[in-house]
């Protein structure tokens, strides 16, 4: 039978949002529980994460999420004493062609105006960053020193712990199969285990954040999305940053790849067009059409030996955004999904913010960020560095 007062947030989503969003609840001390339908923490989308992470986007609301994001990770090491193998190698966006060289200047603008520590460099400059890119061509690029990387699931195991820790519960293998409502608001959640009470739920399902929606009768244009990606050996450093070539070629819009803490290369591309469906089977076409493109702009990469790929899934909205707030035709359900594949750099600043809203604390710069990200925005337009 459902109590009313179980909990104070129900979390759907036990993933690179989910989990941290319960920490920050449980931080202003609200009863939380969460529930997924895997096994355990991070069994998702998230530990199919390469681990970039980034400020370096294309509109205020990211990049103020994702700054707030990289400030938990630089300092989680030192605050709670878990190595979540963070590195501050920077993100660097290359320039071979006037048309990349143009996007990216312009987007500084936005990108300074919000905070962002980044900055255009002529080829010399560049190379003096990675000293190993091709020079034939080179224009330059945009180098952000303040982005990094780090493990995902080593990430997620730390707020998991930390969420526990401050008495947030988590149920495993348990699917949400129905929202319980009285009088337009929610009052919990039913699963295939049971059911339990809540004034408020949050989706933060990942790759499942539609399906979820519709248990409210929302329409979230959320689409699941296969993105491929793989790990070298380990090798002594040799490249500071994650390196993003968004020219675009038959069969991927761009590819990215960056040097862990632990020494493997580990890379990803961006399929054009888009692979829909929940498919994650490795495929034979991934490593030919990225490993030339890879060679060709560092090529002391040829000599590294693959060891492991994998695909994951980007939960996709229309415009490349993240959807986050109310719901407007059911009191109590807030919204935490679609974040585009960027559900790892985002999740803390995303957390901290869905912490507030349950609150009713939200800053005017929340209110702004919100605007951008409201589940009822037109989804028009297009984020530039997906």
């Amino acid at each position: 039978m459902t109590r009313p007062k179980d909990f104070d947030v129900i979390v759907i989503g036990a993933g690179s949002v989910g989990t941290p969003t319960a920490m920050s609840l449980a931080e202003d001390g609200l009863r939380v529980l969460v529930l997924d339908r895997l096994p355990s923490v991070g069994q998702g989308s998230n530990k199919r994460a390469i681990g970039g992470l980034r400020a370096t986007h294309s509109d205020p609301a990211k990049i103020r999420l994702c700054l707030r994001a990289l400030e938990i990770f630089a300092t989680w090491r030192d605050r709670f004493g878990d190595d979540i193998e963070w590195y501050k190698g920077g993100y660097s966006y290359v320039a071979y062609r006037p048309e990349e060289e143009r996007t990216l200047k312009d987007l500084l603008v936005v990108q300074k105006a919000s905070g962002l520590n980044i900055d255009w460099l002529d080829a010399p400059g560049l190379l003096e960053v990675i000293p190993d890119l091709k020079r034939e061509g080179l224009i330059g690029g945009t180098f952000s020193p303040d982005d990094g990387n780090a493990s995902p699931l080593l990430a997620v195991h730390a707020f998991y712990r930390r969420a526990r820790s401050l008495g947030a519960c988590f149920r495993f293998n348990e699917r949400v199969t129905g929202l319980v409502t009285a009088g337009g608001r929610v009052a919990g959640v039913r699963t295939d285990q049971g059911e339990y009470g809540a004034p408020v739920v949050v989706n933060a399902a990942g790759a499942w954040g539609a399906e979820i929606a519709a248990l409210a009768g929302m329409d979230l244009p959320i689409r699941p999305d296969s993105h491929e990606g793989a790990v070298t050996e380990a090798v002594a450093r040799f490249l500071g940053p994650m390196v993003v070539d968004i020219r675009p070629v038959a069969g991927s819009a761009n590819y990215y790849f960056y040097q862990h803490a632990t020494g493997q290369i580990i890379f990803c591309i961006t399929p054009s067009p888009s692979i829909w469906g929940t498919d994650i089977r490795e495929t034979s076409s991934f490593l030919p059409m990225v490993a030339g493109r890879m060679v060709d702009l560092i090529p002391r990469l040829r000599n590294l030996r693959v060891r492991r790929t994998w695909r994951g899934l980007y939960p996709m909205t229309p415009d490349g955004f993240p959807i986050v707030g109310w719901c407007r035709t059911l009191e109590g359900y807030l919204l935490a999904a679609g974040m585009c594949g960027q559900g790892f750099m985002l999740g803390p600043g995303v957390g901290e913010l869905v912490a507030r809203l349950v609150r009713g604390a939200t800053t005017a710069d929340d209110r702004e960020t919100l605007t951008y990200l409201s589940p009822y925005r037109g989804f028009k337009g297009q984020e530039k560095l997906a």
